[in-house]
């Protein structure tokens, strides 16, 4: 089954998915702020700087740049996310080991 060629691009046109991918990793912080979702955002970012980069290489649009600081800002952030839950779950079981612990010692 013969691919048909991808349509010809304007010269100097960004790949939408590259300017979404970046907005929406300058705005994922904001989302855990004001409760949009800033888990979902950072998801949506990651999706759409992989699939922009996928299609900047088979169409040849410019915004490499643009995906992959959506990108790189999507996953340190997620790495931090992942830190902060960690490291509250780590104080959510010390707080009750210490309730436990106290509690037994009478």
């Amino acid at each position: 089954m013969p691919t048909t060629p991808a349509p010809p691009i304007a010269a100097g046109q960004t790949n939408t998915l590259a300017v979404v991918s970046l907005v929406s990793a300058i705005g994922a912080p904001f989302g855990h702020l004001i409760g949009v979702g800033g888990i979902t955002l950072i998801i949506v970012s990651i999706v759409t700087g992989h699939m922009a980069r996928s299609q900047i290489k088979r169409t040849g649009e410019s915004g490499d740049g643009l995906a992959i600081a959506g990108l790189i800002i999507s996953y340190v952030h997620l790495a931090l996310t992942v830190l902060v839950v960690i490291f509250f779950f780590g104080l959510i079981l010390a707080f009750i080991a210490g309730i436990f612990g106290a509690a037994s010692t009478r």
